[in-house]
């Protein structure tokens, strides 16, 4: 990349760091991950296509990659929780932060939780931030168009980040300006979770509106109206709205711009990010320069814990029996998201072909965040900083359409949900006959126990799993009889308020229930 003539204007050497700090442009080939799509002496100040906020949005687009927003704590209250995951490492590793996580009660001193409000809250900020400077600086001259898509990424990062927060916490606090006091945030009293998703949905509606189909290949990952109606879809579904929830997947469905003709096994691949398969991603990047500065601790903290050329990180997050034993025969699905380690008695091997050793800490690792060795190597370091995260999938978005139109019930909508439901084992069967059958009931009830089995498949280890068994209202019936007899639904489908926050705003917030 060609140098920046450092004696340019101070706000706009911000904006030139912002973006080196933020957005790959378009795939990623292999053992090329410079960054793409940022500033150079060609395109400065802004890129084509662009525009003159990016310094503000792409503040927003950075905290996606924060540890507190999609690392740890977030790895652990999403898939821990849930019965795809064991905490792994090793048994007091992550002290009673984690341990408390994954085997409930989750006490209000918990460090994870507060990390995860003080994550989400300081992307909320970003984007209020962005808006204000929209609609106030008068020193920037900008079209309205500019102006909207701006405040449509905004207000789509806004609601993503409000999607996590109520599902985490349920009622919070909707902060949708910059106090010129930043501490009188902390006196903003709770809404209640249906006042949170109205606030969402009004976000989510405005960005699908204003935000363009598809971007120049330089801005690949910043977000379109299909990954505003693919979060829409699932905000609904959360809400049992299923006429709107099938609605806004079909939306995505027919733009066009996303399909399944990428094989499984290549989609968590790094030359699988941001393929015909990917919504909406997190992105990432690294080189030998700057190994890690540009990327997201995701998977490390997932990667396998041994030693040599296997200390590739923490060892957290690893597929339980039950997940194991969820799989269908034979679906090949199955190995590439469990990483089996070699035992006295079975040799295993990695994707890539490395043998792994035996005598590792755990007996499975999440193969969906397994790096290439080969760009390990070229980096000069382990840890995977340079892994996407896949936030929303298009079979994700296929599936909660399957899911809606059989809520929905009548011939023609179960009909439309078992073709999704199939499209979905059609790719996963990857050509091989004889697995992964079709699906043929024109029964709502038992076609509801395959669309629910089929997403346990697909998206296991992905951040769903917890999610999902909340709004079907089967968290304490399946996290029982995984072993996690703690778990109370009255109490443990939310997490606490952070004590931290209550006493920070005087006792404004209220504590969950059960806490």
């Amino acid at each position: 990349m060609k140098k920046i003539n450092t004696s340019l204007p101070a706000v706009l050497l911000l904006a030139f760091v912002s973006v080196l700090l933020t957005l790959t442009g378009c795939k990623k080939d292999f053992l090329d991950t410079q960054r793409q799509g940022g500033y150079d002496a060609d395109n400065y100040p802004y890129p084509g296509g662009s525009g003159p906020y990016d310094q503000f949005i792409f503040g927003a687009y950075n905290d996606l990659r924060s540890f507190n927003v999609h690392s740890q704590a977030f790895i652990t209250a999403t898939s821990i929780r849930s019965d795809d995951a064991d905490k792994g490492s090793t048994p007091a590793d992550g002290g009673a932060n984690a341990i408390d996580m994954d085997n409930f009660p989750v006490t209000p001193s918990n460090g994870f939780a507060n990390t995860l409000w003080l994550g989400y809250y300081s992307l909320i900020n970003k984007c209020n931030t962005t808006i204000k400077e929209v609609n106030t600086n008068t020193t920037i001259t900008a079209s309205d168009a500019i102006k909207a898509q701006t405040i449509g990424e905004a207000k789509f990062l806004r609601g993503y980040a409000y999607f996590m927060m109520v599902r985490l916490f349920g009622n919070v606090p909707v902060i949708d300006t910059v106090f010129d006091n930043p501490a009188a945030q902390n006196n903003v009293p709770q809404s209640t979770a249906a006042q949170v998703y109205a606030f969402i949905e009004k976000d989510l509606t405005y960005a699908a509106g204003n935000l363009p189909l598809v971007w120049d290949s330089k801005f690949v990952g910043r977000a379109t109206s299909g990954a505003a109606n693919g979060l829409l879809a699932k905000v609904y579904l959360t809400q049992q709205k299923w006429a709107l929830a099938m609605n806004a997947a079909n939306l995505v469905m027919k733009s066009g711009q996303y399909d399944l003709s990428t094989p499984f096994d290549k989609v968590f691949r790094e030359e699988g990010e941001n393929s015909k398969e990917s919504v909406f991603e997190v992105q990432a990047t690294a080189n030998a320069s700057f190994p890690t500065s540009n990327g997201v601790q995701y998977a490390q903290i997932q990667g396998v814990r041994g030693s040599g050329v296997f200390d590739l990180g923490w060892g957290w997050n690893t597929p339980s029996t039950q997940l194991e034993a969820a799989f269908e025969a034979n679906d090949p699905r199955k190995n590439r998201t469990i990483l089996y380690t070699s035992t006295a008695t079975t040799t295993y091997q990695t994707l890539y072909g490395e043998t792994l050793p035996v005598g590792l800490p755990n007996p499975r690792y999440n193969n969906k965040v397994y790096t290439n060795p080969a760009l390990r190597a070229s980096i000069g370091n382990r840890f995977g900083y340079w892994m996407n995260i896949r936030i929303l999938r298009y079979a994700d978005v296929v599936l909660m359409y399957a899911e809606a139109a059989n809520e929905l019930g009548g011939t023609d909508n179960i009909t439309a949900a078992r073709t999704a439901l199939n499209s979905v084992r059609l790719r996963a069967r990857n050509g091989v006959a004889g697995i992964l059958p079709d699906v043929t009931t024109t029964d709502q009830a038992t076609l509801r126990d395959a669309i629910r089995r089929e997403r346990r498949s697909e998206m296991a280890m992905e951040h769903e799993r917890f999610f999902d068994i909340v709004r079907w209202g089967i968290a304490q019936t399946v996290l029982n009889a995984a072993g996690k007899n703690n778990f109370i639904n009255s109490r443990d489908v939310l997490l606490p308020i952070p004590q931290t926050q209550i006493d920070l705003s005087a006792g404004v917030l209220k504590q969950n229930p059960g806490y």
